[in-house]
């Protein structure tokens, strides 16, 4: 058997300010959204598939130290597209965990950017290659797992 993710549900304490961040600072096309009273939520895509849903249904933001999800990983075409993303989050004000692009692991040529989404919830935008000579945050520990 095969398996490969088809889509992330996220929760979010604020649908409106969360649907602003990964719409107009990630670039998520917004596909649906459910405005009833108690049952809101919106599907966000990459322009054709469904990638990413909001629903708005946590009460507190997110919270590593539970189990669950760890953080959210997204991959960009270039490292230079990578470059433009940290420029946007910065703008918009958003807390990084690590200061600009950063290696996966020592040596690696993969890595990218990790930060917080308003809520809290850990991000990465990363490239398989292209960060040849970045930092390495974590020593031999990876990098996307400690932050």
């Amino acid at each position: 058997m095969t398996l490969r993710t088809g889509h992330i549900g996220l929760n979010v304490t604020d649908l409106d300010r969360s649907l602003a961040f990964y719409r107009d600072v990630l670039g998520f096309t917004p596909l649906a959204e459910g405005k009833e009273e108690g049952r809101r939520y919106a599907f966000l895509g990459d322009g054709e598939n469904l990638v990413l849903t909001l629903w708005q249904q946590a009460e507190q933001p997110y919270a590593s130290q539970r189990a669950g999800l760890h953080h959210l990983a997204l991959e960009a075409d270039t490292i230079e597209k990578v470059r433009e993303y940290e420029e946007a989050l910065r703008a918009y004000g958003v807390a990084f965990a690590h200061d600009g692009v950063v290696a996966h692991r020592e040596g690696a040529g993969s890595g990218g950017i990790f930060f917080h989404d308003p809520d809290g919830t850990r991000l990465e935008i990363s490239v398989p290659s292209g960060a040849e000579g970045a930092p390495v945050p974590s020593g031999a520990a990876p990098t996307c797992g400690f932050f």
